[in-house]
């Protein structure tokens, strides 16, 4: 998560959206940066309404906009994949070593999925909460050009994006069987991601 208090924008690092490389560039102008542990670093919308924006308002923030980035769900969960695929994870419940990516989104769309098919939702990672803020501006990863303009825009600089946290390449195909499982289990990440304006942010 990376706060711009003077700019009142907050960026929401949602896992596996090429939110690394985007901390490395802009750390340096961000008023606050956080980078540990995993739970705040990528904290949802609503732990951000919980923990962060009470504080904000205290501090006479009242209105933060809020900017996220969501991926293909497909291409997500192959980004996952490939993540856990590194020899790091080897010998862990967490590993993918050895399974194919078709039985991996299999036992992700299971009720009750193991240790190393258990990633969230990137649907979930956005959801309004009651009483609680929306995504101010929702960008789409595939759209990196619109979502640089806007940055630059907003926070007044020039930015030159390091390629960071890159996975290892694996092939990713899925057989129709399990595409259509999940796109029908997975609805609304699919909706979300059908839903975000390939032109600009979302207001």
């Amino acid at each position: 998560m990376l706060v711009f208090w003077k700019q009142r924008l907050v960026f929401l690092a949602v896992p596996k959206t090429g939110t690394t490389a985007y901390e490395t560039a802009l750390a340096p102008y961000a008023s606050m940066t956080v980078l540990d542990p995993p739970e705040l670093k990528h904290a949802p919308l609503y732990r951000y309404n919980r923990f962060f924006r009470p504080m904000f308002e205290k501090m006479g923030a009242e209105q933060m906009d809020t900017l996220a980035v969501i991926r293909e769900p497909v291409s997500w969960l192959g980004s996952w994949y490939r993540y856990r695929q590194r020899p790091f994870l080897d010998g862990r419940a967490t590993s993918t070593r050895g399974i194919s990516f078709d039985s991996f989104v299999e036992a992700y769309i299971r009720g009750d999925p193991p240790p190393y098919a258990n990633v969230g939702s990137q649907s979930k990672f956005v959801e309004p909460r009651p009483n609680g803020t929306r995504i101010t501006h929702l960008f789409r990863y595939e759209d990196q050009d619109r979502l640089i303009e806007f940055l630059e825009d907003r926070l007044a600089l020039r930015l030159d994006l390091p390629r960071s946290n890159v996975s290892t390449h694996a092939p990713l195909s899925l057989s129709p069987e399990i595409a259509t499982r999940l796109r029908r289990k997975c609805a609304d990440d699919f909706t979300l991601w059908d839903s975000t304006d390939r032109q600009g942010p979302s207001a």
